[in-house]
């Protein structure tokens, strides 16, 4: 619970939440106003935190939440740790209001970047060939 509440405490400044009250575990964050605004999805920040070593966060979960990002730090990460991510957190919203169109290509680090999910969705590969 203490470190949902540290996180969504301070990336409350740039980062809309879903709910205003205290969290448990887990805080919601909405990205609907930035997907509007400047056309950055929840996904888009999602597959930002990878070129940081971030693993993303749950996305679109609640489904009554629109562009949702559901944060759940565990207790055993450190403070250091906790601010490093909040850090990222922050330097993606940044470049997505400077330059949207770099987190729309991203991630740029990985040794796969981002797929075409419709393609993925429609002619899916399901075997792989060794060969």
């Amino acid at each position: 619970m203490l470190n949902a509440n540290y996180m969504k405490v301070k990336l409350s400044d740039v980062y809309e939440m879903a709910y205003d009250e205290t969290c448990m575990h887990e805080f919601v964050m909405t990205l609907e106003r930035l997907k509007r605004d400047i056309g950055v999805t929840a996904m888009d920040i999602a597959k930002a935190l990878l070129d940081y070593g971030i693993h993303p966060p749950t996305m679109y979960f609640p489904l009554i939440v629109h562009e949702a990002l559901m944060v759940e730090p565990t207790e055993t990460e450190s403070k250091e740790t906790l601010d490093e991510a909040i850090a990222v957190f922050h330097k993606i919203y940044q470049d997505a209001v400077k330059s949207p169109e770099l987190l729309h290509s991203a991630p740029h680090n990985t040794p796969v970047g981002r797929p075409d999910e419709v393609t993925a969705a429609r002619k899916p590969v399901l075997r792989y060939n060794w060969e």
